[in-house]
């Protein structure tokens, strides 16, 4: 039973250095290889990889185990060259001494990333990285940015933002206060990373696609689908409009609940002219309603009565609202959100009730038929359910 204690230099400054012919297997020609690589440049982090290499295999050998020291280096200037020549040297290796396993000594992740042509070849045992004591934070800091440039994701997430945000800075400065330049550049990142987190890219990238479709299959939904992002407008804007309407000097959670109450029906109307357009899809496709469509209008509707009753709750109690009277009744602030609760909850039902009789397929099998049409959203629900 021999383990191979292999010294991996990919980058080929032990074989330059030296001039010695790869590879370079026991112990005593390892040790002269020490020797001569030290004279040859000596700050080079290759002598404290080779030393290393004949530490363990001291070790093994004081254990009784056979052990082999030997060094292979790259002999080409191309990371496929150099990588071929490794292979090599270790079939060598593995041809002349038989190993039945391998311990890897590198002093770097460039050498690391051959570990899987040896790992091909010999069983590896362990993998032990030399790094200078005095230059380790430095040698771990490099890495991880060498790492982190090399991902073109990682980059484009955040590197691209950080420089727009410094170029934006100057002029910024120049035409704002320090707060408000600072304040801007920082809402611009949270934006970009809110971008990139929640992955809207994504839903944007596949906008024109999902537009082209629905324009040549002649969806109804397609329609209706502008007529609500115009109301979701209008909503937005009539909501701003009754916030702007209030006192001078009321608390900023009034103006949010006067700017709810005032939007919600819109959003509302907006959210059922688009279930509705999908609705009519639906009943074109001559295949039956498929539940989560059938269910999607009462829901929004629900939800809508539900925020616009807490809304107008917050709104009588400080005043703003009038006090809803049914009749010569005058209804509190708390009966008139009971109202609306149990108006949602009894729409919520009666959509439960409708699309259990009416309905003809469940979630999961919208989800899937959805991917179907979209393989982008297909691998991501694969992975979601993994």
């Amino acid at each position: 039973m021999t383990t191979l204690v292999i010294c991996v230099d990919r980058s080929g400054t032990v074989g330059r250095t030296t001039n010695v012919p790869m590879p370079v297997a026991g112990w005593e020609a390892v040790r002269s290889l020490v020797t001569d690589v030290g004279l040859g440049d000596p700050e080079d982090a290759s002598v404290n990889c080779l030393l290393e290499a004949l530490r363990i295999a001291r070790d093994l050998r004081d254990g009784r185990e056979d052990a082999v020291v030997a060094v292979i280096s790259g002999e080409s200037d191309s990371p496929i060259g150099a990588d071929r020549s490794l292979a090599s040297q270790l079939d060598d290796l593995v041809a002349r001494y038989d190993p039945t396993a391998a311990i890897v000594v590198v002093d770097s992740a460039e050498d690391e990333r051959v570990l899987p042509i040896i790992e091909s070849r010999v069983p590896v045992d362990s993998v032990d990285r030399v790094v200078v004591r005095q230059a380790h934070d430095i040698e771990s800091t490099y890495y991880l940015l060498k790492q982190f440039l090399a991902d073109e994701q990682l980059r484009s997430t955040v590197l691209v933002p950080f420089g727009v945000a410094l170029l934006l800075l100057p002029p910024l400065f120049y035409w704002l206060s320090p707060a408000a330049a600072v304040a801007a550049v920082a809402g611009l990142l949270g934006a970009a990373l809110l971008y990139k987190g929640l992955a809207i890219d994504r839903l944007v990238a596949g906008v024109p696609e999902r537009v082209r479709e629905a324009l040549y299959a002649g969806q109804v939904s397609i329609v209706t689908y502008v007529v609500a992002g115009g109301l979701t407008l209008v909503g937005l804007f009539f909501g701003a409009l009754a916030a702007a309407d209030l006192d001078a000097g009321v608390p900023v959670l009034v103006e949010s609940m006067q700017f709810v109450h005032a939007a919600v029906p819109w959003l509302t109307v907006a959210g059922l002219t688009a279930a509705t357009g999908r609705l009519l899809d639906e009943l074109i496709r001559d295949e039956g309603i498929r539940t989560p469509y059938l269910n999607l209008p009462f829901v929004i509707l629900a939800v809508g009565l539900v925020v616009r009753g807490f809304a107008g709750y917050f709104l009588e109690q400080e005043s703003v609202l009038a006090a809803l009277v049914v009749g010569d009744v005058a209804v509190s602030p708390g009966q008139r959100l009971a109202l609306f609760i149990i108006a949602g909850i009894v729409v919520s039902v009666l959509g439960v009730k409708l699309t259990s009789d009416i309905g003809s397929e469940a979630l999961e099998e919208v989800i899937d038929a959805d991917n179907e049409r979209d393989p982008n959203r297909r691998g991501e629900s694969e992975v979601d359910r993994n």
